[in-house]
């Protein structure tokens, strides 16, 4: 099967260099002509246009930064894509987005796939990101090959919309474990303890987690460069306050979390990475929480 891939961002170039590795058929698109180019370099054909990818390929995947981009994105490669064509997306929509846009998509004649990813970007360039899957079962099986290309573990959560559900309380858990990352670190440095040291005690206790061990490291080195920015966990924090009041879970903690997202943009703007929720604490008490000896990026 040939496949298109439109978004080459962040995490949306990786999954595509991961396709190509994987020997797929692949044709590219991103209104960047750099990110274009460096995925021409690995042996992608570069389309012109959404639709031109659309036209020339059996299936597209997309990674986009909104559910508005999305929309857009779809409208411009419904005309060209043919009957039994699958739009298969990575971006991390709300649920009624994608449903809503399965079913523009169905109308036309075109399968929908959501399968927004997990695990941060340095696992996306190695091919072992987490997919989550919501759709037909037999669709998911179908696209599985593909799939296996890009991650290591993969879920099929359930129909279309159960794979947004999965997403965002995985990112929501992400954002209060940095929020209690930060504020663990700088107990550890008020408290007059070798901080690199201490962050290595953390790994090893009950008290650890993958974001503490992945970006707890780069709070520590200082570049918080998750790849990530503050603007992105609002959205995707936003999804998660909407569930609770859907399904009437009060979420006190994701609640709180959002409010220091929406302090931290105001003090660093909505592209600021988005560990830098951790320099609020600092800069509020003027201690610094660097280690010497942590990476600036993840591997």
């Amino acid at each position: 099967m040939k496949y298109g891939y439109i978004g080459l961002g962040n995490l949306g170039g990786h999954v595509a260099a991961c396709l190509i590795r994987g020997g797929f058929d692949l044709v590219v698109y991103d209104r960047d002509p750099t990110l274009t180019a460096r995925h021409a370099s690995m042996g992608a054909k570069v389309g012109t246009s959404a639709a031109d990818v659309a036209a020339q390929v059996d299936h597209v995947f997309t990674c986009l930064p909104s559910p508005a981009v999305s929309e857009l994105v779809l409208a411009e490669m419904l005309p060209a894509l043919r009957p039994g064509a699958t739009w298969i997306e990575n971006s991390t929509l709300g649920r009624d987005d994608i449903i809503r846009l399965g079913a523009v998509a169905q109308a036309a004649g075109v399968d929908v796939l959501e399968c927004p990813v997990t695990g941060g970007v340095h696992l996306a360039a190695r091919g072992e990101i987490t997919v989550l899957a919501g759709g037909d079962k037999a669709l998911f099986d179908t696209h599985l090959p593909a799939l296996k290309a890009i991650g290591n573990r993969h879920f099929h959560m359930g129909p279309l919309g159960s794979a947004a559900i999965i997403k965002v309380i995985t990112n929501m858990l992400a954002f209060i474990h940095l929020k209690a990352c930060g504020e663990s670190l700088m107990l550890a440095k008020r408290g007059g303890l070798d901080l690199g040291q201490a962050w290595h005690a953390i790994a090893a206790s009950s008290g650890t987690s993958f974001v503490h061990e992945t970006e707890g490291a780069l709070i520590l080195n200082g570049s918080y460069d998750i790849a990530f920015n503050i603007d992105l966990a609002l959205k995707d924090l936003g999804f998660a306050l909407d569930f609770g009041k859907e399904f009437g879970v009060p979420l006190e903690l994701a609640s709180m979390t959002n409010q220091t997202y929406v302090a931290a943009k105001a003090a660093y703007g909505g592209e600021a990475q988005s560990p830098m929720i951790a320099k609020l604490l600092e800069d509020l008490l003027g201690t610094d929480l660097r280690a010497d000896g942590f990476p600036a990026r993840l591997e």
